[in-house]
């Protein structure tokens, strides 16, 4: 891969890792000010109104700070994780993040194509799954030629991976 080519891809993946680092932001942002402002005001309102083994506001608003806390954790270990993913990381002869594949059903040699991205992606189009789906774990790493048993819920599928271009050779879409 050439110098040109590889800044392009490298830069298509920075730009595809900050805008998803800038909507988890928002959603942290938001969360904060709801964990630090918003429910501590209404927690003193329900206290306010007397027994709290009977206030249902109490009760729920202790319920929705653990989920904002809960839920922030998260999102700053998903911030963690995508602060140290490097595009050395991602292979460039095997499915990984931002690759293209197509697959064989060897049972009714039907193809489909799937283009993985990452979990947290707002906005799907068509034939796109996440890393963590379970098609992404089960092609993750595979190479053209390879077989994956995908074990869903109503049938166990063996797909043969017939084509790929990883990020690396996406040169069209960057």
């Amino acid at each position: 891969m050439s110098d040109a080519v590889g800044s392009r891809v490298s830069f298509r993946c920075d730009v595809m890792l900050e805008e998803l680092k800038a909507k988890l932001r928002g959603e942290v942002e938001k969360l904060t000010h709801e964990l630090h402002i918003v429910l501590p005001a209404e927690i003193r309102r329900a206290v306010e109104m007397g027994d709290l083994k009977e206030n249902s506001e109490y009760k729920a608003a202790l319920e929705r700070q653990q989920f904002v806390q809960a839920r922030l954790g998260q999102l700053n270990m998903r911030l963690s994780k995508l602060g140290s993913i490097e595009m050395d990381q991602i292979p460039a002869d095997r499915v990984g993040l931002g690759s293209k594949v197509v697959v064989e059903d060897e049972a009714t040699s039907d193809r489909e194509s799937y283009s993985l991205v990452f979990g947290d992606a707002s906005e799907f189009e068509e034939g796109q799954v996440t890393m963590g789906s379970p098609i992404g774990l089960a092609l993750s790493g595979k190479a053209v030629g390879e077989t994956v048993v995908l074990r869903l819920p109503t049938m166990v599928r063996k797909l043969k991976v017939v084509e790929l271009v990883t990020i690396h050779d996406d040169v069209n879409a960057v």
